[in-house]
């Protein structure tokens, strides 16, 4: 069975602390699990950038959860597509904390890739490279 994946990036509510999003990324990794979705959501302090992936329904009702979220707003979907492998396929969800101007290249990116995958297989859009790129070295480090 094929893979959902999306990509998106949004802005911390006002007031939102790092605490808090330890917390959201915990109780998104329970709800995860049970949607056997995975994924990375790197975070800069005003930022978000989020990667899962899973079966459709399960994907779909984690961006319901995301889209209903009071802990961030201005979101803005950077890519969808599908997958026939998974990217972080040992993470219900993974807290990543980065630096202001990778996550600002990382938006930047092409994230066309996402929709090219499937026929185009094993190809990687440069966002998602880059995103390796990002959360390697901060979760082998």
């Amino acid at each position: 069975m094929p893979l959902q994946s999306i990509a998106y990036a949004s802005e911390a509510s006002s007031g939102v602390t790092a605490e808090q999003v330890e917390r959201l990324t915990r109780d998104a990794a329970r709800f995860n699990v049970e949607a056997g979705v995975t994924g990375v959501l790197l975070f800069d302090g005003q930022r978000f950038v989020q990667y899962f992936e899973g079966p459709e329904d399960g994907v779909e009702a984690v961006y319901g959860r995301i889209l209903a979220a009071a802990s961030h707003r201005e979101i803005v979907e950077l890519g969808r597509g599908r997958a026939s492998i998974r990217r972080f396929p040992y993470w219900a969800m993974r807290l990543v904390p980065v630096v202001s101007d990778d996550l600002r290249d990382l938006i930047r990116q092409d994230w066309d890739g996402l929709r090219r995958y499937e026929a185009n297989a094993g190809a990687l859009g440069s966002a998602m490279v880059q995103l390796a790129d990002i959360v390697t070295p901060q979760v082998n480090g």
